[in-house]
């Protein structure tokens, strides 16, 4: 075997064919090595050629380089990329467990850490092509396209991700290879275009020092930079805006060409053209720091840390880093939308991603079995960018578009043979057909129809305007539907019973999903205080456009078709799945979540947060599951990953604070009101931590104010006794015990 490798020692490239284990060792846990590997786990892809680079596939030319090599070694490196989270550990062990068979020699985990690296012994008969074929097979996975040209080279990780290494590697670098022999130690150009594409030998050696401007990752200083101008580059502007944003960046890098081309991003452009675009904005004579990264910098390195008033922290996005794990379909949704109109972007599309996989039953932490039934309501005064969760709806219905005009056209022909027939000619039959999209002004009569001929599947609706929905129900229809839709949330029965031949009866299970744009004074109107505990509001999951009063318009990316065709590779992947799907870690996660949310209302005697904690917990699952099925390669199978679990406690939350935003107040009722509530406690300062160590129900009423009646109080008291919080020490007085929060 041939192990190549490409290392720096005093500013320059050197190559080494041959390398001892101990050597080997030493390069993988080198702290250079470790410091470069954690930097590109945490973004920065563009330093991957500081890893040591390694070649199992072929020898190396007279000058040391790779290009063009046809000499081939006795072992071969694959790649397995990409892989799923909840997937690892079986690839793993399924590796392994296949080592005899496949000749494996070394396993390790990628650099991106989302797969695997192997190499096997080379089967002679077989050229490298089939090799890869052949590898694949044997381990049930794809075929690796990439590794098929011998002179590629894999980027080592460190020992700590080194699975599996016989030293049957070694001994093979000294004896065994096709073609060739091996050449002592060679100073030259590098590996497969690892010169030409890498940065200059006078960076610095420490790749956190290069990364940070006085502590500051430029990643986060880049990331402010596109949310301070006209966001990050689409199609057909990739070399205007990076051209920009290197003038912008070139102060703080010392006007140096070389960290530049270290921190710039690459949005797909080659090194050569980036080079190009570096040279040209340092072609200009150095000026100071621009304003808008002085604007940046400032309040980054402030002791404080805080950004300026002008960017407000209600406008940033709910999912911070768990951006970065959004799935397949999610993550394309969210392409050219704003930071704040992000988190409404994900809650309009997730009715319709669950409409797709209404198919798939789950269990809930409660034991009971669920379908993904959810229903969104997004809210914002007029001209606030509503339209924007329209434009990604629209993207993620169109196979159910395509298929129902289909079938549209089927009902509309039986219509016409229908009105032409004869008197005395019968009447064609019904063709009962399938029609998921519906409006969400459908009448009642038409919507039991369609449930009546969905065949088990899930209808959705999307309405742009709350307003006029519950102007058409305004002749007293609102309150059937408004039953429909709450029965839709866990597939409730409902029908109507007519005797009559042209309106229809019968009784179904309702499964339908919904998403909704109105403005916050049709919600109010739709949701008034005596329909508002029948249940629907904590059944909804409500997101608020941010306050866009006296801002600067807003600016709006554009997909791409990739981006657009990544969507509807979601969208089947999702209608692929079906039956039961078990979600354990999930469940658990969810459970844990509900329960802390418990003890918080019932310190706080908050029967808001009480009510509404408990279907936020089911939404948020819900969501989670969505999550995972998108993110898994499997039917639904493998552990849910870390970042399902952290989507589904995050959504849970986002949906319980809109909620109570949204419909607190209203149904608050007798109880204290939400305003005055969150004016009076944070939370760190419940009721129950006001109370002094041993209370009396007097005291219980003086910070409750009057506003909870005496039923109530006893109720709560009653349950903090149960609950182990309290004990009774004579008739009138309760003392607190020390409970675990």
């Amino acid at each position: 075997m041939s192990v190549h490798m490409i290392y720096y020692k005093d500013g320059a490239k050197m190559m080494r064919p041959v390398l001892t284990r101990e050597e080997y060792m030493a390069l993988r846990d080198s702290e250079r090595q470790r410091e470069t590997l954690k930097a590109v786990r945490e973004g920065h892809e563009e330093l991957k050629n500081r890893l040591a680079q390694m070649n199992y596939s072929c020898l190396p030319n007279g000058d040391g380089t790779l290009k063009g090599s046809t000499r081939m070694s006795s072992t071969i490196g694959m790649d397995i990329d990409h892989v799923a989270e909840e997937e690892m550990e079986s690839l793993k062990e399924r590796i392994m467990s296949k080592k005899e068979s496949l000749g494996l020699l070394m396993l390790e985990e990628s650099a991106r850490g989302r797969g695997y690296h192997l190499v096997f012994r080379r089967r002679t008969e077989l050229s490298q092509e089939e090799n890869l074929r052949w590898a694949s097979g044997v381990l049930g996975v794809e075929y690796d396209t990439g590794a098929k040209d011998i002179t590629r080279v894999f980027f080592t990780t460190t020992a700590k991700e080194l699975l599996f290494l016989d030293d049957e590697i070694f001994r093979l670098a000294e004896s065994s290879f096709v073609g060739g022999d091996l050449k002592s130690p060679t100073q030259g150009n590098g590996i497969a275009n690892a010169d030409e594409q890498s940065m200059s030998a006078n960076v610095q050696s420490s790749t956190l020092d290069v990364q940070c401007f006085k502590g500051i990752p430029y990643s986060s200083i880049i990331k402010e930079y596109w949310l301070r101008t006209d966001g990050e580059p689409q199609q057909g502007e990739r070399n205007v805006k990076l051209h920009k944003l290197a003038v912008n960046l070139r102060a703080i890098c010392d006007n140096k060409k070389e960290v530049l081309m270290q921190v710039m991003p690459r949005y797909g452009l080659t090194e050569a053209e980036m080079k190009s675009i570096v040279d040209s904005a340092c072609k200009e004579e150095p000026k100071g720091v621009s304003r808008v990264i002085q604007q940046i910098l400032t309040p980054l390195l402030s002791p404080e840390g805080d950004m300026p008033d002008e960017e407000p922290q209600e406008n940033s996005s709910p999912l911070g880093d768990l951006k970065r794990g959004l799935p397949i379909g999610l993550k394309e949704s969210l392409k050219g939308v704003p930071e704040g109109m992000q988190m409404p972007v994900l809650c309009a599309v997730l009715p319709i991603a669950g409409a797709y996989a209404d198919q798939v039953e789950v269990e809930y932490c409660d034991g009971t079995r669920q379908r993904l039934g959810l229903m969104s309501i997004i809210r914002g005064e007029q001209a606030s960018g509503k339209s924007v969760c329209k434009k990604a709806v629209d993207v993620w219905k169109r196979q159910f578009d395509e298929e129902d005009a289909l079938a549209r056209k089927r009902e509309d022909e039986w219509k016409e043979r229908k009105k032409g027939r004869k008197a005395n000619e019968k009447a064609p039959d019904d063709p009962h057909v399938l029609i998921r999209m519906v409006p969400v002004t459908v009448s009642c009569s038409t919507l039991l129809k369609r449930f009546k001929n969905s065949c088990g599947h899930t209808l959705y609706s999307f309405g742009e305007e709350l307003d006029t929905l519950r102007k058409t129900n305004g002749a007293g229809s609102w309150s059937s539907k408004y039953d429909i839709y709450r029965l839709s949330f866990d597939q409730g029965e409902w029908g109507q019973d007519y005797n009559s031949d042209q309106a229809e009866s019968g009784v179904v299970n309702v499964s339908y999903n919904w998403t909704m744009l109105g403005t916050n004074g049709a919600m109010r109107k739709c949701f008034k205080q005596d329909n508002i505990e029948n249940g629907l509001s904590s059944r909804v999951l409500v997101a608020e456009m941010p306050d866009s009063s006296f801002a600067k318009m807003p600016k709006f990316g554009k997909r791409s078709d990739d981006d657009e065709a990544r969507i509807q590779e979601a969208v089947t992947k999702l209608r692929s799945y079906s039956g039961f799907i078990d979600t354990p870690r999930l469940r658990k996660a969810i459970e844990k979540w509900v329960e802390e949310k418990r003890v918080e209302a019932a310190k706080d005697i908050d029967r808001v947060k009480d009510t509404y904690r408990k279907r936020a917990a089911v939404i948020g699952f819900r969501c989670g599951v969505i999550h995972h099925l998108l993110k898994t390669t499997s039917s639904g199978g493998g552990k849910e990953g870390a970042s399902s679990i952290n989507f589904a406690v995050m959504m849970a939350e986002y949906c319980l604070q809109q909620q109570i935003a949204a419909f607190g107040e209203a149904l608050q009722n007798e109880y204290v009101s939400a305003k005055e509530e969150c004016r009076r406690y944070g939370s760190n300062h419940s009721v129950f931590d006001q109370l002094p160590p041993t209370f009396t129900m007097d005291d219980l009423r003086a910070l409750k104010r009057g506003f909870c009646s005496e039923r109530s109080l006893s109720m709560v008291v009653s349950r903090w006794r149960r609950d182990g919080w309290i004990e009774k020490t004579d008739r009138r007085h309760w003392k607190k015990l020390t409970i675990n929060n």
